[in-house]
This record gives C-alpha cells, sequence and structure tokens, in this order.
C-alpha cells in the first residue's frame, strides 16, 4: 500500500478495537504485502487489513480457520474477544487475530515443519468448507499471462514460455488423478510463525482443494523428505506449476513484494531451465 493507504488501514484497524472498548495507543505495521498485518497495544491485538476487493478470500479465510482451529490444527486463530468474522470499514476489510509472540530466531528443523504441516492436513481434512479448485487459481493466474494489461512488462518470449508452461505442467496434474483434499494453499516459511505455543500456520486467503503435494511444492525440499507417502514425480509437476505462478505475479502491475522484477526474473530463468524443477528456496535473486 501507499503510504497514504496504510495510514487510512492502521486508522480503520484501530477504529474496530476501538468499538470493542479496547485500548490502543499504538499501531505497528509488522508487514506489508497484499494485506497490512498491524499490531496494537496495549490491547495486544492483531488485524489484517486488505482492500475491500480481497472480501471474498478473507471470508473463506476467517470461516476456515475459525473452524480448522477447533480441529486442534496448528493454524494461528482469530482474536476471541471479536466475533469471527470480516468487517468492512473506509474501504478496507478488517479481521482481529491473536498477535503470537514469536521465539527467538532459530532455524525450524525441517522435520518439525513437516510434522506440523501433515498435522495441519490431517485438520483440514476434518472441515467442511466450500472451497475453490487449485485449478481454478491456475486459470486466473492464466489469464493474467493472457492479459497485457495485467503483465504489460512481460517480453512476447516469456509470456509464451509462461502460458505453455501453465497448460504443460496442468494437464499433466490433472492426468494423474490423484487423491484430493482441502489445502493451506501455500504453506511455505513466511507463513509459519514459530511461536511458544509451537508452530502455526498463518495466511489461509489461497485455500483449495487439489493434491498435498501442491502444498508440498510451497515448502523447502529438506521438509518434504520428512513429509510420509508422497507421489515425488507429482511434488515436481507441482514445483513447476507455482514457479509458474509465482513469476506471473512478480510481472503483474499492481504486485507489491518486495522483491519485485528481481524474483521474476529468477523465476522465469528456473522455468527456462526445465524440470526437475527446484524447491522455491533453490530459487536465488
Amino acid at each position: 500500500m501507499n503510504a497514504r493507504d496504510v495510514r487510512r488501514a492502521v486508522a480503520a484497524a484501530t477504529s474496530v478495537a476501538a468499538a470493542r472498548d479496547m485500548a490502543v495507543d499504538d499501531a505497528v505495521v509488522l508487514s506489508d504485502s497484499n494485506r497490512l498485518v498491524v499490531r496494537l497495544t496495549p490491547c495486544d491485538g492483531g488485524a489484517r487489513v486488505a482492500p475491500e476487493s480481497h472480501f471474498a478470500s478473507s471470508e473463506l479465510e476467517v470461516a476456515l480457520v475459525s473452524r480448522l482451529v477447533r480441529t486442534g490444527s496448528p493454524a494461528a486463530g482469530l482474536d476471541p474477544r471479536f466475533v469471527p468474522r470480516v468487517v468492512v470499514r473506509d474501504g478496507f476489510e478488517i479481521a482481529m487475530w491473536t498477535h503470537f509472540e514469536p521465539v527467538p530466531e532459530r532455524a525450524v528443523p525441517p522435520a518439525e515443519y513437516a510434522s506440523a504441516l501433515g498435522r495441519l492436513h490431517v485438520g483440514l481434512r476434518q472441515v467442511d468448507i466450500a472451497a475453490p479448485h487449485v485449478m481454478d487459481r491456475v486459470a486466473a493466474v492464466q489469464r493474467d499471462v493472457a492479459n497485457r494489461d495485467i503483465t504489460p512488462d512481460l517480453a512476447d518470449a516469456d509470456r509464451v514460455l509462461l502460458a505453455d508452461s501453465l497448460r504443460d505442467v496442468r494437464g499433466s496434474i490433472v492426468d494423474r488423478r490423484a487423491p484430493e483434499q482441502l489445502l493451506h494453499g501455500e504453506p511455505h516459511p513466511w507463513n509459519l510463525l514459530d511461536t511458544s505455543e509451537g508452530l502455526l500456520f498463518i495466511d489461509f486467503e489461497n485455500t483449495a482443494r487439489g493434491p498435498v503435494e501442491y502444498d508440498l511444492a510451497w515448502v523447502p525440499d529438506a521438509v518434504t523428505t520428512h513429509y510420509p507417502g508422497l507421489d515425488r514425480e507429482l511434488l515436481d509437476e507441482c514445483r513447476g506449476l507455482v514457479l509458474a505462478i509465482i513469476a506471473v505475479h512478480r510481472w503483474r502491475r499492481d504486485d507489491q513484494h518486495p522483491s519485485g522484477r528481481r524474483s521474476g526474473v529468477a523465476f522465469l530463468d528456473a522455468l527456462r531451465h526445465g524440470p526437475p524443477w527446484p524447491a522455491l528456496d533453490e530459487v536465488v535473486w
């Protein structure tokens, strides 16, 4: 968000807390990407704020996590002092979440990461909620590649590379007809909190149905070696799909990721080299 929108978003989050008579003397922005994450003190609340256009995914995320936490799954839950819902204020969608203090920085052991993701998948299988399919997201990304207004800076050769990669890998995954379930959607390390209560996943806005190998395509390779029962060939195909998805996002006109075009170029290069596809942590920019 630009500086003006950040100020408005913080003010909107503060007003939601104040409406519940919660003291807010300070608001610290913890993350500013597709959504703003704000810590409110001294009430010790957490707010996630997005432009109103995110409403469908925000509502789905709140509904999912509200149910998921009841299964005992490793997911960061909503603030129990608020009704679990998305509030719209001043053009922003605001959801109030529990703030978890991180433990002293450490490298999360791959086996611990894999165990947490496995337990999350068990919990997700217990939640009955309507969610899009992974291939619905792929179709949306394919439309972004075809739309020069959305991805204006993509060179023609790179546009063809992405279109061909998405088509071919998508077809290969669909043809496998692997077992499917509800997924996190992007369980990469930036969506994993290391807290005093253990590892907790956040940011379920891209939850979808598909094979578990799609979720594993977002994590470091060392983690996948500790996850039992994986189809390694399907995992490789899903890695190719994830590389293409991320590459397209980095070339969108409205992308706000701090790495910007540098990572966009790196992910295109990874696709050009072809399979076997690297894990995300092996792509350097």
